[in-house]
């Protein structure tokens, strides 16, 4: 009788370990398999280690993989990360022992884009703030009505939207504004496929014709910002700026001085410098023309699901003997 595979599930709030074990009994149905379930804590080492004995595979979402781990547990052969990148993984460490680290790109992607737009047609449309000024004690319909005749005016039909970076999300994000009937430009110095706009060389020239801007581009680590107070002033006076991307890429400072002139005239953030966002940031005071949202661009239960299914997938290619289709190591 074949051995049952040890396998440990170990999710988190957003990628539920009982998901996990879910997807990949799906995946190796009519194969033993012996699955453990744990949601660890962030700095849970020692929890993992042991939840690991005589475990080969690994399924996680944000879980420490460190040398010290991978040395307390030589059964291990295959990490999953349920994310696009490696979260807390030592690559390097598992290189040296041959363990194989995966991940599950794109499972965010549509999620994320779709959020984007939300974002987008809130901030152009003040749709937030219509609804606190209908909703809140003494306000009214008429309150609610006025501020978006003053403010919202913006449609995105004919309307220049930038898009900074053509990946997985702001490739969508972009073929969507296109269907809006925007007048969509792109800058991604790295993209080679189908570009769904204008493809425009320099940044400093799609800034100077945005009247929204859209980021997606991913910084390297330590790699300096992509925007701040130089690049928001060469776009057009009442620009919005957009972005669900990494908090780094634009200078949160720069951007609450070109709100409070009216250089930009509205924001919507998911993504921030300092997450959580901190009680005593700018940004808190200038409601009435941003939307924060805390980082859930790509948190959906379809997200979820789809990390799990494609988790499970490369451990049934691995079980297999087939090469894993997003590994790293």
């Amino acid at each position: 009788m074949t051995d049952p595979l040890r396998v440990v599930a170990a999710g988190d709030d957003v990628v539920p370990p009982s998901l996990i074990a879910h997807a990949v009994g799906d995946e190796l149905r009519g194969r033993p398999v012996e699955l453990r379930e744990l949601t660890p804590a962030a700095d849970a080492e020692d929890e993992l280690i042991e939840a690991l004995a005589g475990a080969e595979v690994l399924i996680t979402r944000g879980a420490p993989v460190t040398e010290r781990l991978l040395d307390a547990c030589p059964d291990l052969r295959l990490v999953v990360v349920c994310r696009g990148g490696p979260v807390d993984v030592d690559l390097d460490a598992a290189k040296r022992r041959d363990v194989r680290v995966c991940r599950t790109p794109g499972s965010e992607a549509a999620a994320t884009a779709e959020y984007t737009l939300g974002l987008m047609l809130s901030a152009l449309r003040r749709i937030p703030q219509a609804h606190e000024l209908l909703t809140r004690r003494g306000g009214g319909w008429e309150d609610a009505a006025r501020h978006a005749r003053e403010h919202g005016g913006l449609e995105l039909e004919d309307l220049p939207v930038g898009v900074v970076g053509h990946g997985t999300v702001g490739s969508r994000v972009a073929r969507v504004l296109c269907a809006f009937g925007a007048q969509v430009m792109v800058y991604d110095p790295y993209a080679r496929a189908e570009i769904h706009g204008l493809r425009v060389p320099r940044l400093d020239d799609l800034l100077a014709r945005s009247r929204v801007l859209s980021l997606h581009a991913r910084l390297a680590p330590g790699a300096p910002g992509l925007i701040g107070a130089r690049e928001l002033a060469l776009l057009p006076r009442g620009a919005v700026v957009v972005n669900t991307a990494q908090g780094r890429l634009l200078d949160e400072e720069a951007l609450c001085d070109a709100l409070e002139d009216g250089q930009v005239s509205a924001a919507a953030l998911d993504a921030h410098a300092r997450e959580p966002l901190p009680e005593a940031s700018r940004l808190r005071r200038l409601t009435d023309r941003v939307v924060l949202t805390p980082h859930l661009g790509g948190t959906s239960r379809a997200v979820a699901e789809k990390a799990a299914r494609t988790a499970a997938q490369e451990v049934g290619r691995w079980v297999r003997g087939q090469p894993p289709a997003h590994c790293l190591t």
